[in-house]
């Protein structure tokens, strides 16, 4: 019998990954009390301090959902389809959604305060419309609970796969109020949720609770708990969260390490992922490629920074005396439809078809405010998965390439295989791309259709790379019908069926 961690001292050995050592700290030996939690990453050896309070609000927040999940049995589709409804309208209602707006603005402004990018956390017009337009969405999908999938007919009896609630899905991700209605889109298979909200956002999510969701549960007659919320801006608590063995699944969105360590802590605690941090997409210029189909496809990759957007551009060596100048420019007019300059990062190659005023200093943009930085600099050919997080001004890498199997390769090795994209004419070479890229999401075009919303008409749940392998049985979309899973029931119309071995 093991007995109960109730101190930590600095210098203390914790062995992790079989054969190696971490060490504690001064800082988590103090800050440690009994009661509290370590978890130790086994891929990283980072000790991970769960404090007994933080893990208390979590717990009880998976207790509220799993319980929920439970009732769910009961529940018709006609009352999901009224949440869904009601909570569009409560966003809808001006009065609702003051407080709503009013709590958005202090996160925002808060945000700005620590030097935080708020591109992501502002609740604008714009994003409320999304929002109810992919509740309304959800209200006419087609529930999918208690589909037969297939029936085998045996003598004497019959067996049906029959659909199903997956269970509990605990949700981690950065702060974008969007994704707060997009998530419970997993209540539409039978499904229960508990939510996680970075600290920039979490005033906007408690105020989306007590306004539009929770007064929209109730409306349906739905459980309270089918849609919780970790209320606490301790990072712990999606630790804490992510290894409660009650969920069905784990959902991360955010940045690269912290949905990395987050995916880590579930799979250790048995619980399957579905991982959503790193993205940037890949543009290829073939030597077909023509000049206004490069130009529109990288302007218009530029909108924003999020997942999808244009991260790094591979052009053909044949075609880069004319090609380089194409893209330089649509990059440029990305910076200025934002009002401000653009930023380029250039391996030894592409660096010699940089003009000289590009790699003058230039005021860029960033989170922190306009700093003064040189426009241009160089990036080693090893560097080009590297993602850019920019705020205002576009940020891109430029690496030229023998040819596009080139790429390929470098894609397939260095970028976290989420989105590609190929300017070519030639359809044997676009068919030679689909096959050989290691991606998801392959197009010929802009960027950033990745979108479940904008491409499928589903309000997703987050865009799979195949960084940590290839998803069985489902698309790079986690979307809140696919996370479902298969009962098998059996009917008996002969009651002496048996297994009994037969006489000879």
């Amino acid at each position: 019998m093991s007995d109960e961690l109730r101190e930590l001292r600095p210098g203390m050995p914790i062995v992790y990954g079989g054969n190696k050592v971490a060490h504690v700290d001064e800082a988590l030996a103090s800050a440690f009390r009994p009661g509290d939690q370590l978890i130790v990453a086994q891929e990283t050896g980072a000790l991970l301090h769960i404090p007994s309070d933080v893990r208390l609000i979590a717990e009880n927040a998976v207790t509220a959902a799993a319980d929920a999940f439970h009732a769910m049995g009961s529940v018709s589709d006609s009352q999901i389809t009224r949440f869904y409804e009601a909570f569009a309208e409560n966003l809808e209602d001006d009065k609702r959604f003051s407080p709503i707006a009013e709590a958005n603005a202090a996160d925002v402004s808060q945000a700005r305060s620590r030097g935080r990018s708020t591109t992501r956390l502002v609740l604008s017009e714009g994003m409320r419309r999304d929002m109810i337009e992919g509740l309304r969405g959800w209200a006419d999908a087609p529930g999918g609970r208690g589909e037969v999938t297939e029936h085998l007919d045996h003598e004497g009896w019959s067996v049906d796969l029959i659909r199903a609630g997956l269970g509990v899905i605990g949700f981690v991700f950065e702060g974008r109020p969007n994704v707060f209605a997009d998530a419970t889109g997993v209540l539409r298979s039978g499904n229960t949720v508990v939510f996680r909200i970075g600290s920039d956002a979490l005033g906007t999510a408690v105020a989306i609770m007590e306004e539009a969701l929770e007064p929209a549960l109730e409306a349906a007659g739905l459980p309270i708990g089918a849609a919780s919320l970790v209320a606490t801006p301790s990072r712990a608590a999606g630790w804490a969260m992510f290894n409660d063995p009650r969920l069905a699944l784990a959902v991360a969105r955010g940045s690269g390490k912290a949905v990395s360590q987050l995916g880590g802590v579930a799979r250790q605690a048995g619980i399957p992922v579905s991982l959503h941090g790193t993205g940037g997409a890949w543009i290829i210029a073939a030597e077909s490629a023509g000049d206004e189909a490069l130009s529109l496809a990288v302007f218009n990759s530029l909108d924003r920074k999020v997942c999808n957007t244009l991260n790094t551009c591979c052009i053909v060596a044949s075609r880069a005396e004319d090609l380089v100048p194409v893209f330089l420019a649509a990059l440029d007019r990305a910076g200025e439809r934002r009002g401000a300059t653009s930023k380029l990062h250039a391996t030894e190659r592409a660096m010699s078809h940089v003009p000289d005023e590009w790699r003058d200093e230039a005021k860029i943009v960033r989170s922190e405010g306009t700093v003064g930085e040189p426009r241009t600099e160089p990036i080693g050919d090893d560097a080009l998965g590297r993602e850019w997080e920019w705020e205002e001004s576009p940020e891109v890498t430029l690496h030229i390439v023998d040819d596009v199997a080139e790429a390929v390769t470098l894609f397939n090795e260095q970028s976290p295989r989420f989105a590609a994209s190929l300017i070519s004419q030639d359809d044997a070479e676009h068919t030679r791309f689909y096959n050989t890229i290691d991606s998801p999401f392959i197009g010929n075009g802009f960027t950033r259709w990745v979108d479940g919303q904008y491409a499928l008409n589903r309000p997703e749940l987050g865009l799979s790379n195949w960084e940590y392998g290839r998803l069985f049985g489902r698309g790079g979309v986690l979307s809140g019908d696919s996370a479902f899973t298969i009962r098998i029931r059996a009917t008996q119309q002969d009651p002496d069926i048996n297994r009994w071995p037969k006489a000879d």
